[in-house]
């Protein structure tokens, strides 16, 4: 072939070649323009969760971070009689400047100061938790008050009541409570009449309880809510001085009130079935100082130390025995203990039902039949949890401050559930959809593309039944 000829054909392959690639490249912007349209377009059909997005958060990362509200100080500190400088909401934690929890059994019912300054220093003492000052970034939302003391001190005068309501008014008007439904919000009701008024206002909020005696379950149960210890008001003393087996020479002790109301009754039964029987103290004593003193002295002295169902199941008896290391034998059918997921009480605790221990002859069996060995091994056990019903600032690891928080974090999973679903839900009804497609800029969409059914029932939204049909989604 001539030269001439095959520099021609040459130059006609590279034509054919540029316009091919030119052509090819025009198609693909079209492509991807298209997809991006598409997929405006699909976004637009999403609910925007960017406020909910969850950041690096450094060396804290293992911790359970907690915002709390800084509510005024009527509802915490005031209620001891601290008076801060003009807009001072907190005391000066980290001087050591803020006021002692009132002694007796008022300071049975403590959770809520213990846990509060815990989290007011927990950015020089972190453990388990760190306060969050950006609620959308926080886990959990504290409200700090000190309902318990309000109960004790303010009830008789309905200052307590107009609190409870005012916080309430509060709470549920804050975006925080509403962008959760309140699930992640956590309340300290400890005392079991302490926010009677507010707590079904309040129900799918998180609580700190004693038990769950005097709470419908839709209100307080053991899914969402976290059992506490009572602090202990007898003065034990420190764990390498707890008396053995042979320095306590009493079999079986009880101190208390023993005429109560509800499944407290019990109490009644078995000091007549106990009265007169060789090795027991089972007598009436008050809370009072020489009370609890005298209270302590008897455990320290006995084997084993009688819990008996009160006017609720639970009472701090049972955490005075723990503290002077003395075998707690429990009558309470209804009780819940706190930290049970990590706890095993059938290994320092008995357990009796209240039929079987009223019967004569029956309990006093069961004790005497525990030889020194098994005593032993069941007061070592006491010795080892003890700590874990400590409260104390600063707080210790796996003390029950600690021992709170982490049952807290454990609620988590379920609590950002709820969350989600909700949010899932919410999102299924027919308003949602509509502002999203009028965004969109679909057009022909008939009044039948969607119909919804959303019914509002015990605060969750279910969604009963959705139909699309319209001509141009059936194309």
């Amino acid at each position: 072939m001539p030269p001439i000829l095959e520099k021609k054909r040459s130059i006609l392959y590279l034509c054919i070649l540029s316009i091919s690639l030119l052509l090819f490249s025009c198609f693909s912007l079209l492509l991807s323009g298209k997809a991006a349209s598409e997929n405006e377009t699909h976004q637009s059909f999403l609910p925007n969760f960017s406020n909910n997005s969850t950041p690096c958060r450094g060396e804290n990362s293992g911790l359970l971070r907690v915002f709390m509200y800084d509510l005024p100080p009527k509802f915490h500190f005031g209620l001891l009689g601290w008076k801060g400088r003009e807009g001072q909401t907190w005391p000066d934690v980290a001087a050591g400047v803020f006021p002692s929890y009132p002694g007796g059994l008022t300071l049975q019912h403590s959770a809520e100061y213990w846990l509060t300054l815990d989290l007011l220093s927990s950015h020089r003492h972190p453990k388990g938790v760190i306060r969050e000052t950006n609620s959308s970034l926080a886990d959990i939302v504290f409200v700090p008050f000190f309902s318990s003391l309000s109960y004790n001190k303010r009830s008789k005068f309905s200052q307590d009541r107009s609190l409870q309501d005012e916080l309430a008014e509060f709470v549920l008007r804050r975006e925080e409570w509403r962008r959760s439904g309140g699930r992640n919000h956590l309340f300290v009701v400890q005392h079991p009449n302490s926010m009677a008024e507010v707590r079904k206002k309040l129900s799918p909020a998180m609580f700190v309880v004693a038990d769950f005696a005097r709470y419908p379950p839709d209100v307080t149960n053991l899914a969402k809510d976290v059992v506490a210890p009572y602090k202990h008001v007898v003065q034990c003393p420190p764990l390498d001085a707890s008396h053995p087996f042979e320095a306590r020479p009493t079999l079986l002790y009880f101190h208390g009130a023993i005429r109560r109301k509800d499944g407290g009754a019990v109490r009644e039964q078995l000091s007549r079935v106990l009265k007169g029987e060789d090795g027991v103290q089972f007598a009436y004593g008050t809370s009072k100082g020489a009370g609890r003193r005298l209270a302590g002295k008897g455990m320290m002295s006995s084997k084993f130390c009688l819990h008996v169902a009160g006017d609720t199941p639970s009472s701090g008896r049972l955490f005075d025995a723990i503290a002077c290391r003395c075998v707690p034998v429990v009558v309470s059918d209804g009780i819940e203990l706190p930290f049970e997921d990590e706890v095993d009480y059938s290994e320092f605790c008995i357990f009796v039902p209240a039929k079987d221990a009223v019967k004569r002859g029956l309990l006093l069996g069961i004790l005497r039949g525990l030889g020194k060995e098994e005593w032993t091994r069941m007061w070592e056990g006491a010795k080892r949890v003890a700590g874990m019903f400590e409260y104390q600032f600063p707080s210790r690891t796996d003390d029950a401050v600690q021992m709170i928080w982490k049952g807290v974090g454990r609620k988590m999973p379920s609590v950002k559930l709820g969350m989600h679903r909700a949010r899932r839900l919410s999102w299924s009804s027919e308003e949602t959809w509509a502002r999203s497609l009028e965004r969109s800029g679909v057009e022909g969409v008939g009044q039948e593309l969607l119909r919804a059914t959303v019914e509002e029932e015990e605060g969750s939204l279910v969604v009963l039944s959705a139909n699309a049909a319209s001509s141009s989604s059936r194309a």
